[in-house]
């Protein structure tokens, strides 16, 4: 009798333990629930934002960005916008602000700005066959962008006198439609970030050459609206140096990108 009253203590214990347990992650989710929300907005840009298999947000950005806001007291809502109208969304309010591997540079007027948080290189591909090598060796050629990014702004205006002039700049809609253009050959290059470039070769088994000439090293950061004076861009500017120094960031870079060091030497950029 003894034995079964003991047998019996040790289920009402463990029964109590799951039940307390159960309580405990319900509060913990209820508390997260009741954290007020931010939304990001951004486009499929691999590695830094895109869908996983599940058709759920993922990537650089996406995890960088849970993370700060996490420390600082809030949620956040990762959704895909129109590139073209990332202005307008969060100057309007609709978004909170834009985080999409997003370069500051030429853009510091435009917004407030986080950041930055990376260091990126902002390169010409073109297919293994080609006779560009140089910057130069796009005189007359054509070129492929992104429509809104910072290459069609470099073709564009072409402040910088290393930037040749081309024979057509196409402007399209969508990142993969560059590639697709470069590899039937309707393009001769194409401009983009180089950790997007690599990304596309290793999702679609592609080959291109990317160009050891950068068009400009860049830095990466969080844009909200210029009138934004919530104080949440300063607070998030600090927070992603903090992730910076305490090795946070550093762990989810090496998730997506190789010799993550080099994307997170940003102190000599200049912002």
């Amino acid at each position: 009798m003894k034995g079964k009253r003991v047998i019996a203590g040790i289920l009402l214990a463990g029964i109590l333990a799951v039940t307390l347990a159960g309580c405990k992650n319900t509060d913990n989710t209820k508390e997260e629930t009741e954290k007020p929300v931010i939304t990001l907005g951004s486009d499929s840009y691999p590695p830094y934002n895109y869908l996983n298999e599940d058709g759920v947000p993922t990537g650089i950005d996406v995890e960088l960005a849970t993370e700060a806001f996490k420390r600082m007291g809030y949620q956040v809502e990762v959704v895909q916008i129109n590139w073209e109208k990332k202005k307008e969304l969060v100057e309007s309010g609709e978004i909170d602000c834009i985080m999409g591997c997003f370069s500051m540079e030429g853009r510091l007027d435009d917004y407030r700005w986080a950041g930055p948080y990376i260091a990126s290189r902002q390169v010409v591909a073109v297919n293994e066959n080609s006779d560009i090598y140089k910057l130069t060796d796009l005189e007359g050629r054509n070129l492929a962008v992104q429509s809104t990014t910072k290459p069609e702004d470099i073709f564009l205006n072409r402040t910088d006198e290393k930037i040749p002039k081309l024979g057509n700049l196409i402007s399209l809609g969508h990142r993969e439609l560059i590639y697709t253009f470069l590899g039937k050959g309707y393009v001769d290059a194409v401009a983009a970030h180089e950790e997007s470039i690599v990304q596309y070769m290793k999702d679609y088994d592609t080959s291109f050459r990317i160009l050891e000439e950068p068009l400009m090293i860049t830095g990466i950061g969080v844009a909200f609206a210029k009138d934004d004076d919530r104080g949440i861009c300063e607070q998030m500017s600090q927070t992603l140096e903090e992730m910076r120094q305490d090795g946070t960031a550093l762990k989810i870079i090496e998730k997506y990108l190789d010799d993550p060091e080099k994307y997170l030497e940003v102190d000599d950029l200049g912002y």
